[in-house]
């Protein structure tokens, strides 16, 4: 069934092409870019020469096959639209990769939504994280785990045939969230509490969520490292560093609590992989100070601005030399508008 697709891409990918495309991304990382918004796009389009099928989420979590074909039409996607976004894949099974050794289970959608499952807290709370922490680090053969590493397998044999799309289709590493948020997924929202009630229960939890995600992110590097030297791919954009933490219930810390409970987590594995970027959904502006002050940090991703004091963010990214990823466009020519520079630092879709 996918092989007809795979043929298909592998013919419309031009390599001159995305070599341009990389040496854009290449002079936007080593901050040789000169513009106001850096607005990547590709020399020429690719329009698709068949009908891609569209698959729902959920029939793709239960194939293989299916969540790689649901991949690759964003490839195609992106080719036929001449963005400039770089080409990628992912075992795209969801935020709960993490929370699921953990025990968690999974919660799935209907149809109609399209949208990928969550997860159910463990209903015991507090005795339940206090029973994980005496467990210790659990192994990588529980949850979604072996799915997640056997998918990658698959993805990565499904492509060896086809030479381009092995150079220029990006395997990015999965989506393992962060500490604060794989926590929050397997307590519940009463973990807020907890940090006042247990603090000491706190670190212990997040000391093992550290552990368990340098387990995994390990294990991933050995069994499916880039292809080559080249700079690392999330989302369409590329980056320096080989992570991307969410940081998306940082949003409902103090400033003093992210300093105890979240920043040196995020420290760590920052350091361990060599760098990377930090997303958060909401607001991060009361934080952001903190975050920026960490030498591995190579960027700042934040889907809502709206909610954030910008010029702080300004301040604390750009203005350090921290490029932000994905920022809406209307924020940055808002800014620039107003005689905001953006240093050419800040990326737009």
């Amino acid at each position: 069934m996918i092989e007809p697709f795979l043929e298909e891409l592998e013919n419309r990918l031009d390599p001159q092409t995305e070599e341009a495309l990389e040496a854009e991304w290449n002079r936007f990382l080593d901050r040789r870019f000169d513009g106001g918004i850096f607005r990547p796009r590709r020399r020429a389009t690719a329009p698709a020469r068949l009908e891609w099928p569209s698959i729902l989420i959920n029939h793709a979590l239960r194939d293989p096959e299916l969540l790689l074909l649901r991949e690759l039409r964003s490839v195609s996607d992106t080719l036929a639209a001449g963005s400039g976004n770089l080409l990628n894949i992912r075992c795209n099974y969801g935020t709960s990769i993490l929370p699921s050794l953990f025990g968690v289970e999974p919660f799935y959608l209907d149809d109609d939504c399209d949208t990928l499952p969550t997860s159910m807290p463990l209903a015991d709370g507090r005795d339940g994280i206090r029973r994980l922490v005496d467990a210790g680090v659990p192994p990588l053969d529980r949850g979604l785990a072996p799915k997640v590493f056997d998918t990658a397998a698959f993805f990565r044999a499904r492509l060896e045939p086809y030479p381009k799309l092995r150079e220029y289709v990006r395997l990015y590493h999965p989506d393992l969230q962060g500490t604060a948020d794989v926590a929050e997924v397997v307590w519940g929202s009463g973990i807020f509490m907890e940090f006042y009630d247990d603090p000491a229960l706190i670190r212990a939890f997040f000391e093992l969520i550290t552990a368990a995600y340098r387990e995994f992110m390990d294990r991933w590097e050995r069994e499916f490292p880039p292809l080559s030297d080249r700079f690392r791919c999330h989302w369409g954009w590329g980056h320096r560093g080989k992570i991307v933490l969410r940081d998306d219930s940082a949003m409902n810390l103090s400033p003093d609590m992210y300093a105890e409970f979240v920043l040196p987590f995020d420290r760590a594995l920052l350091e361990r992989y060599g760098g990377g970027v930090v997303h958060f959904c909401g607001r991060g502006d009361h934080y952001i100070d903190l975050l920026a002050g960490v030498p591995e940090l190579t960027g700042i991703q934040l889907s809502q601005p709206e909610c954030n004091d910008m010029e702080k963010i300004y301040r604390h990214t750009v203005d350090r030399g921290i490029p932000l990823f994905g920022l809406p466009l209307e924020a940055a020519e808002q800014a620039l508008a107003c005689g905001r520079p953006l240093h050419g630092l800040v990326h737009c879709c």
